[in-house]
């Protein structure tokens, strides 16, 4: 299990998520397993979130960027 404080990138964070919670829906584990599990998949969950939202930022910055570029409307008179 990776260490508490490393920030894995989205991919392997949401695979391991996911590995969690087939664990926890199968109920075989012992109550403190349980809770450990539970714990990492709440700092998986907020490590997956933190990093939707940085790209969504970049994804407005991008748009933002792309918007205050000067156009010219189309007019097919000019033809």
């Amino acid at each position: 299990m990776p260490k508490k404080n490393s920030q894995p990138d989205f991919e392997k964070a949401l695979s391991e998520l996911e590995s969690l919670v087939d664990n926890l829906e199968k109920g075989e584990l012992p109550l403190e397993e349980t809770l450990k599990q539970f714990e990492r998949g709440i700092e998986l969950t907020r490590s997956c979130q933190k990093a939707l939202k940085s790209a969504e930022q970049r994804v407005k910055i991008l748009l933002a960027g792309s918007e205050t570029e000067k156009t010219e409307p189309f007019d097919e008179a000019d033809e």
